[in-house]
């Protein structure tokens, strides 16, 4: 039950601080991050709030604050799960529904919250994902196994690599080297076929795409520094998945 207290500024911008950092965090463009800390200040009467995000980091200010509040993003990854029901959080304040305790808390939930599947859920959707886009790029039924399986091995190599060493690029490069590797073997021992569609299709869950989606949009948003970060850093990992493939190549 809303109370009538009013919350204080410190209360206010905590509440925003945290929704930014678990929108940016979790995949959500800069110009959504922006948004919704905007409209949280908004509902608690703070009509003129300030925040400049980017890949990085969030500095967010309003004109009664003396100083404003940053907070540096040193981890990024995919949920919009978690992005969705902050967005959920920041309509229910708008509407009146939450208090400032009560926002708070959901939010602190919400980081929390690990990842809605398994990892074994997650290599499963990769490699069904592998043999599928195999087939989508014209490759042949009797491929779909050795996609299938190459997919799947080579994003538990990306998930494992990602927690256990902190080199950005370093887990997609080896991946793709692994992919690349049993692909070779299945084609050498007459299991595969078509070397091309079975590496394509396998390597396609590491593409960034909600890189790339979110640095178009936050170019055609005019966020030209937020863009031009992400495209580089999506730049980047393609680049590492296509080294990966082209050592193995290389020696075939």
């Amino acid at each position: 039950m809303k109370t009538m207290t009013e919350p204080s500024l410190e209360e206010v911008v905590d509440v925003c601080m945290l929704a930014g950092k678990i929108m940016l965090q979790n995949g959500a463009e800069t110009y959504r991050v922006e948004d919704t800390m905007m409209r949280i200040a908004a509902s608690y009467n703070y009509l003129e709030p300030h925040s400049y995000v980017t890949p990085t980091g969030i500095i967010f200010t309003v004109d009664q604050m003396e100083a404003p509040r940053f907070i540096r993003i040193t981890e990024r990854s995919t949920d919009l799960e978690k992005v969705a029901k902050v967005n959920s959080v920041s309509r229910k304040i708008s509407s009146g529904e939450l208090t400032i305790d009560e926002a708070y808390e959901q939010l602190l939930q919400i980081e929390a919250t690990k990842h809605a599947y398994s990892i074994w859920w997650q290599v499963a959707a990769a490699a069904i994902a592998s043999g599928c886009f195999l087939i989508m790029f014209k490759g042949e039924w009797r491929d779909f196994f050795p996609a299938l399986l190459t997919g799947g091995i080579g994003f538990i190599f990306f998930i494992y690599l990602s927690r256990m060493v902190d080199i950005k690029f370093f887990a997609e490069f080896i991946s793709s080297f692994v992919i690349g590797f049993i692909a070779v073997i299945f084609v050498k021992s007459g299991i595969g076929h078509e070397l091309d569609k079975i590496i394509i299709g396998s390597v396609m869950p590491l593409v960034p795409g909600l890189l790339i989606t979110n640095a178009v949009r936050d170019l055609m948003a005019g966020h030209l520094l937020s863009g031009l970060s992400k495209g580089a850093e999506a730049f980047l990992t393609a680049f590492a998945i296509g080294s990966g493939v082209a050592v193995i190549i290389s020696f075939y």
